[in-house]
Parts: structure tokens; C-alpha cells; sequence
């Protein structure tokens, strides 16, 4: 059996202060071993790497959008942390469905090459184009990974800069599990939350859950901006939107807490 599957399930996302607000949705996302996917590309007829099919995946869409590959960039990622290379490199995102994409967040589950999770890279998106990464090592082989970091790149235009993010995550197996808690001086602002089943990368399952969620890239990007015009008739308003951090990826000392 490949580490690659498909996880079907859905987003939660509560808003706490100063207006609360409260959305649901299903979601699919891809479990892609990045060593996989070139034979996958060949194997199935609905799946491409770096090419047009029904659902893909294309480094450019990940990483500082060069044409370099995505497994290289994050090794030098790695090794500007101090961290090994070579490893087996998970991604859990969302495909391109009919060449259309946005993902919120990737995140890449980074091992060492006996096998054990060395680190967490979490690639933000916004709806400006911009994108950066929190590379932060693990330190704890338990069934959950809790990190934190501060918050240095601007994504909701409704949220100041002056944050931190706390994850969790569970590893994937039958279900994943990613939440994301966004906390100021006052306690926590935001809550963010995706969890899945595990279904078997196949072009059947993938011609399946295209029939469940055919237009995935404009739900999302469609329902990011109702959201946030319900919320700017809520009375909230927007904040001055800050550069970009130069450097694509913020390299954290904080490990993971059981």
C-alpha cells in the first residue's frame, strides 16, 4: 500500500472575538508522498504530476513557485535548520481540480531516513498571492504533534499581525486530523480545524470524490470571500496589510508537546 490517499471530511472554522462566527463545510484532501508521485502520474489516468489530468499536483503551486523541484526546496530547507535530508516528505493539501487550486494551508510532514518525523513545514497561502512556511521541529514520536509559532505573514484581512499559532495534528493513518488555534494577548481568536478518512488513491476513488466536490478550488475561494463579507456585516473591518517576510520560510525552535 503507498503512504499517498485520498482524505475526505470536512473544515471547521469558529471565530471567537470580537464577533463570533461559525462555518462548516466537506473537504477533500491528498496524502502525497512526494517520492510517489512521479509512478503514481504513470499509474493512474486521473492523477497527474506536473501535468494537465482531472486532479493534480504541480510544484509550482508549492514552495517559492520556481521550477525547481518541491523535495529539493524543502531539503534546503531542512539543511539551512540543521535538520537531515533525504527523507520521505509528506504532503497533505488540497489537488488542482480541473488545473483550478488554492489551498489555505499545506502542510509536509518532513522525516528522517530511518523513518521518524523530524519536522512540520506549514505553507500558508492568502487570497493575494502571497505565500510563506513555519518549518518547526518535532522532538516528541507520540501519536500527536502539538506546535507553535509566532505569526509572521498576513492572511486574514480581518486579523492583526501581533499573533501566534498553536497546531495539532494527529499522523495519518485511517483519519488525519489538523487543527490550528489563533491566539493574541487576549486568548485565543480563531479556531481552524480539518479532519479526515483515509480512502485509497485509485482513479475509481478519485472519479468519486470528483462527483462530490467537482468545483473544489471555487467553493473554497468562493466561500472565503461570503465569509468574509458576512463578517464585514458583523461589523468587522479591515487591517493595513504588511509586506510579505523576505525569506519564504520562518525556521522555528519550538518543538512538538504532548
Amino acid at each position: 500500500m503507498t503512504a499517498s490517499a485520498i482524505y475526505e471530511g470536512a473544515v471547521v472554522h469558529s471565530r471567537l472575538r470580537p464577533v463570533r462566527h461559525r462555518l462548516r463545510y466537506r473537504m477533500l484532501n491528498l496524502l502525497l508522498d512526494l517520492d510517489e508521485m512521479p509512478g503514481l502520474s504513470d499509474r493512474l489516468r486521473l492523477f497527474g504530476h506536473n501535468r494537465r489530468a482531472l486532479f493534480s499536483f504541480h510544484d509550482r503551486d508549492h514552495g517559492d513557485g520556481s521550477a525547481v523541484p518541491l523535495a529539493r526546496q524543502i531539503d534546503g530547507w531542512l539543511a539551512g535548520a540543521g535538520l537531515q535530508t533525504g527523507g520521505r516528505i509528506l504532503a497533505l493539501c488540497m489537488p488542482r481540480v480541473l488545473g483550478m487550486v488554492f489551498n489555505p494551508i499545506t502542510v509536509y510532514f518532513c522525516h528522517r531516513a530511518d523513518g521518524t518525523l523530524q519536522a512540520m513545514l506549514y505553507e500558508v497561502n492568502n487570497t493575494f498571492g502571497q505565500r510563506h512556511s513555519y518549518l518547526l521541529p518535532v522532538t516528541d514520536q507520540g501519536p500527536d504533534i502539538r506546535q507553535r509559532c509566532d505569526k509572521r505573514f498576513y492572511v486574514s484581512p480581518f486579523m492583526d499581525m501581533d499573533q501566534s499559532y498553536a497546531f495539532r495534528l494527529t499522523r495519518p493513518g485511517e483519519t488525519v486530523a489538523l487543527g490550528v488555534e489563533a491566539r493574541d494577548a487576549g486568548g485565543p481568536l480563531l479556531f481552524a480545524a480539518f479532519s479526515g478518512r483515509r480512502r485509497d488513491l485509485s482513479d475509481a476513488a478519485l472519479l468519486r470524490s470528483f462527483l462530490a466536490h467537482p468545483l473544489l478550488a471555487l467553493r473554497v475561494l468562493a466561500g472565503i470571500h461570503w465569509e468574509a463579507l458576512k463578517l464585514w456585516r458583523k461589523g468587522m473591518r479591515l487591517r493595513p496589510r504588511p509586506a510579505a517576510p523576505a525569506d519564504p520560510v520562518s525556521i522555528g525552535q519550538e518543538g512538538s508537546k504532548a
